[in-house]
């Protein structure tokens, strides 16, 4: 039986007619061809090669064996163009489900960093409500989900992702937006736009002012962080929000402000428990483990 190191040399020595051929193309030292090919020929009990004018050709009785390396040889060749179309992505779709808060700049940022290792790659990504989330997994419509929140279900499994903060959002000329930070006192003296309390963020918005015992004002609530920054840049009011919904927004269209407190939380993938992430997923994910590390 010969290894494909060892077919790989008695096919160079046959491609290059010498031993100092086959070692040229190996980028190997031409005596360690010779003791592996001497090596080759004692342990099959026969000779592979001729020498003729100087040259190494295949030995009539071993005319088979060449027929079967060269094919060996193809097949590992066709072997690894296959492996080079996954490693850059052609032929590869990756579907994913997110949240609106990650997928505003979260996932575009992942995205475009897989897409410049992976140029041939397909991705189809769905945004979805939290509620959306199960049916989207559990009808396999895609292999991971990107949530806010860990939702229990027998089904699913919930990995962590990385973790975020909130931050105060005003307009570039509010009277706060030269503040380094604020107090969650501060913020209460505002009315607030706010996302929905049944939204993951709005419920960590709420206990934030809960643990100060401070009442807020809500006039304006939306669903979506998206809806929020375009009011506050209209100056219909200021918000609290994450900081994945706010990445990449410049300080001429919005201010952010820390807030002295703790806001720190956590946000997830989610996957079918019987479902193994495949290579492209693991990728995406290190990609955005990488950006929302830098936003968080």
């Amino acid at each position: 039986m010969l290894t494909l190191r060892q077919i790989e040399i008695v096919r160079a020595i046959a491609v290059s007619g010498s031993v100092a051929g086959a070692a040229k193309l190996l980028n190997v030292a031409q005596p360690g061809i010779s003791r592996a090919m001497k090596h080759i020929e004692a342990s099959l009990g026969l000779k592979l090669f001729v020498r003729r004018a100087g040259r190494y050709t295949p030995a009539p009785e071993a005319t088979g064996i060449f027929r079967q390396i060269n094919e060996i040889h193809r097949k590992v060749d066709d072997l690894g163009y296959v492996l080079s179309k996954l490693n850059s992505g052609e032929d590869v779709e990756l579907h994913l489900g997110s949240v609106p808060s990650i997928a505003n700049a979260m996932v575009p940022n992942a995205v475009a960093a897989m897409r410049n290792a992976m140029p041939s790659i397909a991705l189809n990504i769905e945004l979805l409500k939290i509620e959306e989330a199960i049916d989207y997994l559990l009808l396999q419509r895609g292999e991971m989900v990107l949530m806010s929140y860990r939702l229990s279900h027998p089904a699913l499994s919930f990995t962590p992702l990385a973790h975020g903060s909130l931050k105060f959002v005003v307009p570039p000329d509010h009277p706060c937006a030269g503040y380094e930070s604020i107090t969650v006192e501060e913020i209460a003296r505002y009315s607030l736009i706010g996302i929905d309390p049944n939204d993951p963020y709005g419920r960590i918005m709420a206990e934030l002012f809960e643990r100060a015992n401070l009442d807020i004002h809500v006039p304006i609530k939306a669903r979506f962080g998206s809806t929020v920054i375009s009011l506050v840049e209209r100056h219909v009011g200021v918000a609290v929000l994450d900081s994945f919904s706010i990445a990449g927004i410049g300080a001429d269209r919005l201010r952010a402000i820390p807030i002295e407190a703790e806001t720190r939380f956590p946000v997830y993938y989610a996957t079918r428990n019987d479902w193994t992430l495949s290579s492209s997923a693991e990728k995406f994910l290190r990609y955005l483990r990488a950006t929302m590390k830098e936003h968080g």
